[in-house]
């Protein structure tokens, strides 16, 4: 088994604060909770004796909501999880999942959905250096809420802003209640692509390569094509965009807690026995 254990851990990894997939999977398994001996149901000793392996590595095990057991880079807080499929079926506790988030996004801010969903969730996805750039001071943004960083197994680095709208995002004439209309968005696009950012890590101002417009309702395809159509062919390729479907089911497959006020939407388990 150590001998085993050994060929995992030389397995490719996709960063230093992660573990390869099969050795992620390697303590799902052995650390099933149907699978106690000489232990409580919850396996409090193997989890202690895990743990006291793990600690000096910088990483810890714990269980998430489906009773699984995971890995958590102590440092930085990351999962180390098989990568996600958003595309996969989802179980019935992850359908619950999505409901309450569902209904946390229809009631959220803008300053909510930006702090209490995405920021955690590109940090899970691998993000580096995540920041609310103009949070604070909305003169300061140029166009964009977020920017961030993500290195290539290259090591080469790609930046990344990232506009944020509440609603649905449209293409109709006038911005009505929380709905954006897309031509505000071409002008805070434009301005984020050709606005420097700057790095505190390499000491210098960089350009964001690529533009995210997320929107916590739905992007019609009149907005996407209308969009595409006024962007000259290099900076339609820069953007990229997220509606709140994508946002539901990256946060839902990497298994992220919670906004604390989606809790109490909806209850995850039973209010009587199933019997």
């Amino acid at each position: 088994m150590a001998d085993t254990l050994a060929l995992i851990l030389k397995e490719p990894r996709p960063s230093s604060t992660t573990v390869p997939d099969s050795f992620a999977r390697v303590i799902t398994r052995l650390m099933d909770k149907s699978e106690a001996l000489n232990d409580e149901a919850g396996r409090p000793g193997a989890l202690a004796m895990l743990n006291a392996a793990l600690a000096r590595e910088g990483f810890e095990a714990f269980y998430a909501e489906d009773q699984q057991c995971y890995l958590r880079h102590i440092a930085t807080n990351m999962i180390a999880a098989p990568s996600p499929n958003p595309h996969r079926p989802f179980s019935q506790a992850e359908q619950e999942r999505r409901e309450q988030l569902l209904s946390y996004l229809q009631s959220a801010s803008e300053d909510s959905l930006i702090e209490e969903v995405l920021l955690p969730l590109f940090r899970q996805l691998g993000f580096h250096r995540v920041t609310a750039a103009g949070h604070r001071d909305k003169a300061l943004e140029y166009g964009k809420d977020i920017w961030m960083k993500y290195t290539l197994p290259t090591q080469h680095v790609l930046y990344f802003g990232i506009q944020v709208k509440k609603g649905k995002l449209d293409a109709s004439g006038v911005t009505r209640g929380s709905n954006a209309n897309v031509a505000e968005i071409l002008n805070q696009a434009t301005m984020m692509l050709g606005h420097e950012v700057f790095d505190p890590e390499v000491g210098r101002r960089v350009l964001v390569d690529h533009a995210f417009i997320v929107a916590g309702g739905e992007i019609t395809k009149a907005a996407r094509n209308w969009l595409g159509n006024h962007l000259d062919a290099l900076k339609r390729s820069q953007i990229i965009f997220m509606d709140r479907d994508d946002i539901l089911n990256l946060f839902v497959v990497t298994n992220l807690p919670l906004p604390q006020g989606a809790w109490g939407t909806q209850s995850t388990y039973p209010t009587e026995p199933p019997f």
